[in-house]
């Protein structure tokens, strides 16, 4: 931020004088045709550049050159101007009456120049009167070839053109800029130690109360409590002007997108829950957003045309931050991104690279292959002025592209079946555009439209979504259904076998069980102490024993995601006061998602859902026998396709976290090398639910957690399972089996099994 605001009529005179002695010195001057005429502005004329949100540039500049610029002879100033020891602020103080950096004295009066801490003598001081060297002074001596840093001015010379830089360019580069999301153009963006130009602190809005300006990932105090919060990453790089990267952990654009993905998702989780223990609801997608592109923890970095690295037609987002952040789709807000590209010998065209059509305008959006798609502009949010569409930015970006013929990423985006107001977005693919025109519209103002048509080839995006919202509204509609409910009633919803592959009926027979069953009743073993919250459990709660079983926080969010894996999670049970409404009680409740039992190319059946599911969300428990060790070889069968045991898990579902290092908070050692096994193991065999059909994966999508409520035996939690990842609709449903260790034989061990999964990492085997 720079100011100008010395209003010292003894100082205003003096340069008025040097100026007059400048004109009057050049009068006569007529410049070469190599030479340039600086456009000197009165000082008065100078704006101040007040602070503004998230580096953004609120400071207009006009088209005709700035009003204030220095002319130096080494370009661009390292340091930021108004510094004690930088060049222009030296240069700057000695014009206007020779004052040094501290207040105004001459540096003759105190025995040293400005900043330099040396004498005056040594650097230029008159002999005769004591008088500091002026800038003036001294470009005369030299016949203008030094400048007052006692560099050469090569911008006094015929023969090098004056190099003029605006005052703007002295300031360090601004942290990226992150524009606001569609879903709450409400929200705005402050950094820190905000003032006005008179040097009062800018008020933050009321809405904003909850966050500190100083772009941190912190919370201010709420309601006069002080709450202590560790000192986030992100604000300590930014005071130092140094963003550390968090490294990726793989070179495959479709792990790395999704390392992305699932770090911004956790994240944002954890931010969550800290601000709703300070009973604070704000915005922490575009918080963690912001911090994760400061710390260079993204994907596709630039614009492009076509398809972009790492994204699969069909991948579904619950934010428009997470579009960014991966290069899908760099506004947060506008819904066309566009860019400027060479087309061959036909010149330079700002063409549309990806459009977002979530229903802001009126979109003919209803065809799965077609779109129709308005244009940007004339309204405004509450509607109350409106004008005509104009053919400028997006709009015209969208004209040209017409007449390129490029190809455009569309994603579409849907109301979220599992949160009341929330979105999904949805990547369907390329289009074209193959017509446009301009119509009158609803509102009475004219509006651009454009006719895309998807490109041929590609895999099933948008139809996918359509029809598996047509299924759960009417599962009759479901063809090649062999039971539309395998679990006869016993679940919350119905589990649909279907077939669409082969001629098989069914998976062999079992009994459909939805609570595991242990060798021992439960009121045999031991008990969990419960809580004494009335009503509920609140974050916000200190004295809740069920949060501080699970590490001072309750492990789910206000919508029943968990925030991050843990070696052991307690919900609210029985023997805790609170109701059944708790939102400590998430995986007891049963499963909340419609599933279907399908039959596999080559892995026999599996398991999959009509609905999207959103990273953190439970899927359902392991259910089946728990195996008493002590009698399982008297059975005389060792074979069993449908034994889960706590095997070591992969590196992918080890480090399902939300990287502790930019929140500021310890770093957790969740390797392969600290992983402990548990002593339980569950049969699903005779007697099981659907997780009996989860098939394993090297690059799954779900993972196991220990989950305890009705008994405190730590060797025998339930075992539920989580989206590791944003899950969409019609998508196998997998978790690892566990890795083979040195320990076990490797691959020739009794245990190994080929693994069929297909993914780029498969490891080959499975135990």
């Amino acid at each position: 931020m720079c100011y100008v605001m010395d209003t010292n009529n003894a100082l205003l005179d003096a340069g008025i004088q040097l100026l007059r002695a400048v004109m009057d010195r050049t009068s006569n001057f007529m410049p070469t045709p190599d030479q340039d005429v600086l456009d000197i502005q009165p000082l008065r004329t100078l704006a101040p550049m007040f602070p503004a949100p998230l580096g953004v540039n609120t400071f207009n500049v006009p088209n005709t050159t700035p009003p204030l610029i220095f002319v130096t002879s080494a370009g661009q100033f390292p340091g930021g101007f108004g510094a004690p020891g930088h060049p222009a602020f030296t240069s700057f103080a000695a014009a206007f009456g020779a004052q040094d950096a501290y207040g105004g004295q001459p540096a003759s009066s105190r025995g040293q120049d400005a900043g330099r801490g040396q004498p005056a003598s040594s650097r230029g001081q008159d002999a005769g009167g004591g008088r500091a060297t002026t800038f003036a002074d001294k470009y005369a001596a030299n016949g203008g070839q030094t400048a007052a840093n006692g560099a050469t001015n090569l911008g006094a010379s015929a023969d090098n053109p004056i190099d003029v830089i605006p005052i703007s360019a002295y300031r360090p580069t601004p942290p990226p800029v992150i524009p606001l999301d569609d879903d709450d153009d409400d929200n705005e963006h402050f950094t820190g130690n905000q003032t006005s130009a008179s040097g009062r602190k800018i008020k933050k809005p009321s809405h904003l109360s909850g966050y500190k300006m100083s772009g941190g990932l912190g919370s201010d105090d709420n309601n006069g409590v002080k709450t202590k919060r560790n000192k986030s990453f992100h604000r300590k790089a930014g005071a130092d002007n140094e963003f550390t990267s968090v490294p990726l952990s793989s070179s495959n654009p479709r792990e790395v997108v999704e390392e992305v993905l699932m770090n911004f998702e956790a994240l944002r989780r954890r931010h969550l829950q800290l601000d709703q223990a300070q009973e604070s609801t704000k915005r922490p997608d575009l918080k963690i957003g912001a911090t994760m592109m400061a710390c260079n923890l993204r994907a596709n970095i630039g614009k492009r045309i076509g398809v972009v690295p790492g994204i699969e037609i069909g991948d579904i987002f619950y934010f428009r931050m997470e579009l960014c952040i991966i290069g899908l789709h760099t506004p947060t807000m506008a819904g066309i991104d566009y860019m400027t590209h060479t087309f061959g010998d036909k010149g330079d065209d700002s063409v549309a690279v990806c459009i977002v059509a979530a229903g802001v305008y009126e979109n003919e959006d209803d065809a799965t292959d077609t779109l129709v798609y308005s244009g940007s502009g004339g309204s405004s949010k509450n509607n109350e002025e409106m004008h005509d569409q104009k053919l400028e930015r997006g709009n015209l970006a969208l004209q040209m592209s017409l007449s390129r013929k490029n190809v455009i990423r569309v994603v579409r985006g849907f109301k979220d079946p599992g949160s009341l107001g929330g979105k999904v977005y949805m990547y369907d693919g390329l289009y074209k555009i193959h017509e446009s025109w301009k119509e009158r519209t609803k509102t009475g103002i004219n509006c651009f439209k454009y006719k895309l048509l998807r490109e041929p080839g590609q895999p099933e995006g948008m139809s996918i979504w359509k029809m598996s919202r047509k299924w759960v509204e009417n599962p009759a509609t479901r063809g090649r259904v062999l039971h539309p409910d395998l679990s006869s009633g016993t679940e919350n919803l119905p589990v649909c076998l279907v077939n669409d592959v082969d001629s098989e009926k069914g998976p062999g027979l079992f009994t459909y069980i939805t609570q595991v069953k242990y060798p021992k009743p439960l009121s045999s073993m031991k008990p969990l102490q419960g809580c004494s919250c009335l009503n509920a459990c609140l974050p916000s709660d200190t004295d809740c024993d069920c949060a501080e079983f699970n590490g001072g926080n309750l492990p789910y969010s206000s919508t029943g995601l968990l925030v991050c894996r843990k070696n052991r999670l307690y919900e609210c049970g029985e023997s805790c006061q609170c109701s059944v409404n708790c939102r400590n009680r998430v995986t007891q409740k049963g499963i909340r998602v419609h599933f279907e039992i399908f039959r596999t190319g080559n892995r026999g059946w599996g398991l999959r859902s009509w609905d999207p599911i959103r990273a953190g969300s439970f899927i359902c428990e392991y259910v089946g026998e728990v195996i008493d060790e002590s009698k399982r070889n008297l059975d005389g069968e060792d074979e069993d396709d449908y034994l889960f045991q706590t095997v070591r898990p992969g590196e992918k579902t080890l480090k399902w976290d939300y990287v502790p290092e930019l929140m500021g908070e310890q770093i957790t050692n969740n390797s392969a090398d600290t992983f402990e096994p548990l002593p339980i193991k569950i049969s699903a065999k005779k007697m099981g639910n659907i997780s009996r059909f989860m098939n394993h994966s090297c690059s799954p999508n779900a993972f196991w957690q220990p989950v305890q409520f009705d008994h405190g035996d730590d060797g025998h939690p339930h075992i539920m399972f989580f989206a590791l990842k944003h899950i969409p609709p019609m998508t196998e449903l997998t978790y690892d089996y566990g890795e083979i260790g040195a320990d076990s034989g490797g691959i020739g061990s009794p245990g190994a099994k080929r693994c069929l999964c297909g993914s780029s990492n498969c490891r080959g085997y499975f135990r």
